[in-house]
């Protein structure tokens, strides 16, 4: 409370695990502050669609234009590719979607309703079918082409040069 004549020394001592510890919580914090937005394509189904400025004009080092050309039209392909993805979208993406479950839904119905049970019947049906199918192969088809063996067997062929 009163002049001090001593000089302290003040040191803090801090363990290295202890401190990098102490500050990974406030960097995730701050991480959780802007949320990330869904991932829409998860399988990455449309991944040729990933268009930037830079993959559709891109001007070699030997030609450039004036820089401000160059952020003008920077800014202007971000834009109208936004705005006319946003109007399409919103213009198109309810009746597709509506199509598109007309379809599938008509899709699936036929497919479980209709074909796996002719196929599942055909699988059924074929042992029958087969031994049908070999009773009459043996019947006419055998031995038709056992009699045009035999009377095929008995030509020569005997090649002469001139």
């Amino acid at each position: 409370m009163g002049l001090e004549k001593e000089k302290a020394e003040t040191s803090v001592i801090m363990d290295e695990d202890l401190f990098n510890r102490s500050i990974e919580p406030i960097l995730t914090k701050k991480e959780k502050l802007f949320p990330t937005e869904p991932d829409r394509d998860p399988n990455d189904i449309n991944s040729h669609l990933k268009v930037e400025f830079e993959d559709i004009i891109a001007e070699p080092s030997s030609t450039h234009s004036f820089d401000s050309v160059w952020i003008w039209s920077h800014a202007v392909f971000e834009l109208l590719k936004f705005i006319f993805y946003r109007l399409l979208t919103t213009l198109l993406a309810i009746p597709m979607a509506f199509v598109a479950g007309i379809v599938f839904g008509l899709l699936s119905c036929v497919h479980i309703w209709v074909v796996m049970p002719l196929v599942h019947s055909c699988m059924m049906a074929l042992p029958s079918i087969q031994v049908i199918w070999a009773s009459l192969m043996d019947m006419f088809v055998g031995p038709l082409f056992h009699s045009i063996g035999r009377v095929l067997s008995s030509v020569n062929v005997k090649t002469v040069q001139n």
